[in-house]
Order: C-alpha cells, then structure tokens, then sequence
C-alpha cells in the first residue's frame, strides 16, 4: 500500500515536470517550434559548454521529422516516451541519438563523440559514468566488443538494442541517453534562468 502512494506520487512528480515544461515551451516559443539555440537555453545549455553536443544530439532524436525544429507534437512525444516508454523504445531513441548521421548505424566516432559528451555532461554529478574509470577510448572499444555482433565496426539498430539487453555494463553506458529527463531536470535546477 506505502508502495503504491510511492508510486503515485512519483508519477504526480512527472506530471508536474511536464506541465513546467509546457508552461517554458509556450513562453519560449510563441511559434510553436524550437530551436537548437532555443532548445539548449529552454534547458540551460551553455551553448558552448561541455554539455551542447549531447543537447545537441537530444535535439536531433526529439526532432522526428528532421526539419531542424521542434514542435510541441515532437516534443510530448518525445517526453512522452522518455517518461514512459518501455525498454525497447527507449533504446530506439538512444539509438537516434548516438547515430548522429542518421544512416542507421553507429560507427566509432559517433560512439566516441556521444560517450565523450556524456562523460563531461555527468562529470562530477551523481550521475558520473566515469566510476570505473574507463577512458572514452576503453568504453567505445567495450561496447564495441559486446554489441558489434557482426564485427564490421558500426552497430546497427538491432545490434544496439540486443547488445543492451543482454549486457547490463552496456545498457548502462547506454541508458544514460535512454532516459534524459534528470539530465534535464539537473540541468534545469542550476540554470539560472529557469
């Protein structure tokens, strides 16, 4: 029963975290879209700091239809899945983050350029990927040699997606990008303009 009022209440705490964020996204965008610019102030990026690519990279997976803008409909869906989309989806999106060209695969350097974002995003956070003090070259290499199945050097969506599931090291070196909203919300708590 303590239990379930938990579990209430945590979903009462997203809720609210999504009604903020339609609250910011109707007073920062009267239009309707977003940004990259906007996007990265809309969640308190420094648009040069250590954190732009990986905002960078979450702002090309939440914008579905690669127009180079996000409108509300992407956004809730986005939010949507981030907070409530099961494991698969959620790698899916992952996925689109780290294949920064989007030709459906992830080679080595966009493995190496999301992982290096991540790593200085969380460094010093609670959230710090870094704990067993791999280097960005040993984790690519790592997951490399856990997901790349076929060993042609780039992972497909398939690869990726059961490379998580059946690796607990790589689903959480992965699941960092699967679920952005403490990201968020961390980067929304220090931003002085929120």
């Amino acid at each position: 029963m303590g239990q379930t009022q938990q579990t209430e209440n945590a979903e009462e705490i997203d809720v609210k975290a999504l009604q903020d964020m339609y609250k910011k996204f109707v007073t920062e965008c009267p239009s309707g879209v977003l940004f990259l610019h906007e996007f990265k102030r809309f969640f308190g990026v420094d648009p040069t700091g250590e954190a732009s690519d990986y905002a960078e990279n979450m702002f090309r997976a939440f914008d579905s239809n690669g127009d180079n803008t996000i409108d509300f409909l992407e956004f809730v869906a986005a939010l949507n899945l981030v907070f409530r989309g099961d494991m698969e989806h959620k790698l899916r999106w992952s996925f689109k983050v780290y294949d920064k060209d989007s030709n459906g695969y992830v080679d080595k350097d966009e493995l190496r350029s999301i992982i290096n974002s991540i790593y200085c995003a969380n460094k010093g956070t609670k959230t710090d990927t870094n704990e067993s003090h791999l280097t960005v070259d040993d984790a690519v290499e790592r997951i490399l040699k856990a997901v790349d199945s076929d060993g042609d050097g780039c992972i497909n969506m398939e690869e990726f997606i059961r490379g998580a599931q059946q690796d607990p090291w790589v689903l959480n070196m992965l699941k960092l990008d699967i679920n952005p909203s403490l990201w968020i919300l961390d980067k929304r708590r220090k931003s002085a303009h929120f």
